[in-house]
């Protein structure tokens, strides 16, 4: 009998992060499901429905502590973590310009989650992940991260953070991939989020659930593939991006 596969979601109390955790439940996966906002339930009522498959653990990226406790945590129910899935982020301000008051300590909290935060997760869990077959680690990253591309005139910590997050998981492929470890780095696409100010946004093309089964038929389509010298950027579809 195979052993059932593992995978750690960090975000996952709501949006993408939510919906990625309860397609790959659906795929048979045991799932570490990071908690962050108390009052959001959702991860509860699917802890009602899949029983010891999923394991809710709190969960707070820009905490060094809090996520050595996660590393224990994980390794006190398995020996192997066949995938990480680096989702959770922050977007604190959109359209301020040079011009405007520029809030640095939001920049710095934008870094800290969406580009050191997934780091810090990898650290903590690196020999878990590369103790198993796959050893794939999953950075949702953006096209606001592009170079050459941007066009935006604002934005500059999400932006930048992006940015980082994308030279960040170069570097960790570079590393990893002599010993069979990969770094997919995934746009989810235009879609509704709770990132700006913490309503959904509903002008966006895509639900949480649409692109959450974009990317999981992505992950596992090209996760199966032998692993390449470089990283891939990729759109939810698998369509190869520009850095």
């Amino acid at each position: 009998m195979s052993k059932i596969k593992t995978i750690c979601i960090t975000g996952a109390d709501r949006g993408l992060g939510f919906e990625l955790t309860e397609n790959f439940l659906k795929r048979g996966y045991k799932v570490f499901a990071g908690k962050y906002l108390a009052e959001w339930k959702e991860l509860d009522n699917l802890a009602e429905q899949y029983g010891d498959r999923i394991v809710p653990i709190q969960m707070d990226v820009s905490s060094d502590d809090s996520i050595k406790r996660v590393g224990e945590v994980i390794s006190q129910h398995t020996d192997q973590l066949d995938m990480l899935i680096n989702n959770a982020g922050v977007l604190l301000e959109r359209d301020v310009t040079v011009y405007d008051e520029l809030n640095f300590n939001h920049m710095m909290k934008e870094l800290d989650v969406n580009a050191v935060g997934p780091l810090r997760m990898t650290k903590a869990l690196v020999k878990l992940i590369m103790n198993s077959d796959s050893k794939l680690i999953i950075n949702i990253s953006s096209e606001a991260g592009q170079i050459e591309q941007q066009e935006r005139k604002g934005w500059y910590g999400y932006c930048m953070s992006k940015a980082a997050l994308n030279i960040q998981s170069n570097i960790l492929h570079n590393h990893l991939k002599k010993e069979g470890g990969r770094v997919l780095v995934i746009y989810p696409g235009w879609m509704q989020t709770y990132m700006n100010g913490g309503e959904l946004d509903t002008t966006a093309e895509l639900t949480p659930k649409q692109a959450a089964a974009y990317i999981a038929e992505t992950i596992v389509r090209l996760g199966a593939e032998a692993v390449g010298d470089r990283p891939l950027f990729v759109d939810n579809k698998g369509e190869r991006m520009a850095w």
